[in-house]
């Protein structure tokens, strides 16, 4: 019977040993688990991303303004090419017979000047006679008033040589206008002459845009036009090759959103990389923000030229590049993870609960000095909640902050009850009573 007892007791002592193995099993299980980081104080960057694309910094479109079939081709892709270089050229012929045309034009001009000339010294030729036979004619007609007067001569007579002089009188101003008509004549001449050599040199110049020269010192980047092709120069003129004057200082063309268009500024550093050496990186600097807008499916960006200088000749205008442009820099500051701005607690720690005794001072407070430079920033900053772990408490608590800058990573904290070592919490998971799993990396029981 005894014995029987003792098998009672051990059996029972099981059970109760057993029993408040499983209770204290499931109220760890039952804890929240907290995932945490320390506040840091170090460098931080602001920066702002996009894709661009490279080009040169000046290409330009070398066309014809004359139509014609091409007849020479002397450049091709990516030939270094000088200013004044011939690179392509026109049949000539019909520009030739132009010339020819235009220059029969003035010669016959200005045969027709010396026509008028001729015909201008023959007119002043008559005016001359005019003139001498006016005079005699009222030498004549002053004559015969004395002699009329002393009866010597009849009144008729008189009336004779008054009425030749009159005669002679309008013959010369007959005389006179046609001369002043040769004059005319031989001034339409000559600026005849002016038209045709206006037309001959405009056929010269024709002529000899049929022989397509470089504008400028660069390399062909692009060719339009094969050999025997016809050009067709009417309202615009064709492109026929595509020369980048300098592909060492060079341009990537950024389209940046409009949100982060503000931050960008003319000197700003800007580092980027390709696809086609993605372990190289590139330094750029700032040189244009273009106010023209770009409207994408409703999508405002912006331009934004950054310019850089290649010594290896590597990079080809078309490249995609990957653009990262410093917008700020700030030194010993402190900043927490992104994540822990993310984080948002159930219950009496969550969102509905306020700083309270000296931390909600702290939490109102203007923001204050965290750079160490000794200069107080007047950044206003934006809002936010940080939720601090001390060592030893099993729940965390809020932090009202204002916030700065932030590289994507970590944000700058500007004001609020923090300071660098304590933990924030950056993540929370329940344990398996509360239904929840951790959702990554190392999980600290409390």
């Amino acid at each position: 019977m005894k014995h029987k007892l003792w098998w009672w007791i051990v059996a029972a002592a099981v059970l109760a040993a057993s029993a408040g193995v499983w209770w204290s099993a499931q109220r760890d299980g039952s804890r929240t688990s907290y995932r945490t980081a320390a506040v840091e104080r170090g460098a931080l960057q602001a920066t702002v991303s996009a894709a661009g694309t490279v080009m040169a910094v000046s290409q330009v479109q070398v066309g014809s303004q004359v139509s014609g079939q091409i007849m020479e081709v002397l450049a091709d892709f990516n030939s270094e090419v000088k200013r004044g270089q011939l690179i392509a050229r026109l049949d000539p012929k019909s520009f030739e017979y132009r010339v020819q045309q235009a220059s029969a034009d003035v010669e016959a001009a200005r045969a027709a000047v010396l026509t008028a000339q001729a015909s201008a010294l023959s007119a002043n030729a008559s005016v001359a006679r005019a003139q001498v036979e006016l005079r005699q004619a009222e030498r004549d007609l002053a004559r015969n008033r004395d002699l009329v007067a002393q009866a010597f001569l009849s009144p008729a007579e008189l009336e004779r040589t008054q009425a030749t002089v009159n005669t002679l009188r309008e013959a010369l101003n007959v005389a006179q206008a046609q001369f002043q008509v040769a004059q005319a004549q031989t001034r339409n001449a000559e600026a005849t002459v002016r038209q045709r050599q206006a037309q001959l040199a405009q056929a010269r110049v024709d002529l000899e845009r049929t022989q397509i020269r470089s504008p400028v010192d660069g390399i062909v980047v692009k060719r339009s036009i094969e050999l025997g092709q016809t050009v067709a120069a009417s309202l615009q003129s064709p492109e026929l090759f595509v020369i980048a004057r300098n592909l060492d200082d060079m341009q990537v063309e950024v389209p940046v959103d409009e949100a982060d268009i503000g931050r960008v500024q003319p000197g700003q550093q800007a580092s980027f990389t390709v696809d086609a050496f993605p372990g190289r990186g590139y330094d750029g600097q700032v040189r244009q923000v273009r106010k023209s807008a770009t409207n994408t499916q409703n999508v405002i960006t912006y331009t934004v030229v950054v310019s850089f200088r290649q010594q290896r000749g590597e990079l080809l205008p078309g490249m995609t590049a990957n653009v990262r442009i410093v917008t700020d820099v700030r030194d010993n500051i402190l900043k927490v993870p992104n994540a822990a701005l993310r984080v948002r607690l159930p219950g009496p720690a969550g969102e509905d609960a306020q700083p309270s005794g000296p931390r909600r001072e702290a939490a109102r407070a203007t923001p204050r000095d965290t750079g160490g430079d000794g200069r107080a920033r007047q950044e206003v900053g934006t809002r936010g909640k940080l939720y601090l772990l001390p060592a030893g408490q099993l729940e965390p608590h809020p932090v009202a902050v204002r916030l700065g800058i932030s590289d994507g990573q970590m944000t700058e904290v500007l004001a609020g009850d923090v300071k660098e070592g304590d933990l924030v919490v950056t993540g929370v998971s329940a344990g398996e009573q509360g239904g929840g799993r951790s959702a990554g990396g190392p999980r600290m029981r409390l």
